[in-house]
């Protein structure tokens, strides 16, 4: 179920128009580029239920930060779209996609 929870996540992100980082892992990092950005969307989801981190320089390169998001076998699709369906909302909040 693992791998089924990672695939749906990064098929319904990108169709959104999400940019993501990596492939073939669970751990999947939202790519955002402002810090500001990835921090007021990370806390934005929160508030949706949805527990993600924002990564910003220092930790990551300067203009790379992200959110990264980390699946489970645990979830059932109805987790993971509910966690998309709060990315799409804020997104559009955001003026990320």
């Amino acid at each position: 179920r693992l791998w089924a929870n990672a695939a749906l996540f990064r098929a319904r992100m990108a169709d959104a128009g999400f940019v993501l980082a990596g492939k073939d892992h669970a751990i999947i990092p939202v790519m955002l580029g402002d810090a500001r950005v990835a921090a007021q969307m990370a806390d934005a989801l929160l508030r949706r239920g949805v527990y993600v981190i924002g990564f910003s320089f220092p930790v990551v390169p300067r203009d790379r930060a992200r959110i990264r998001v980390q699946l489970s076998a645990a979830h059932e699709p109805e987790h993971v779209n509910h966690a998309v369906d709060a990315f799409i909302e804020v997104g559009r909040e955001l003026g990320v996609i």
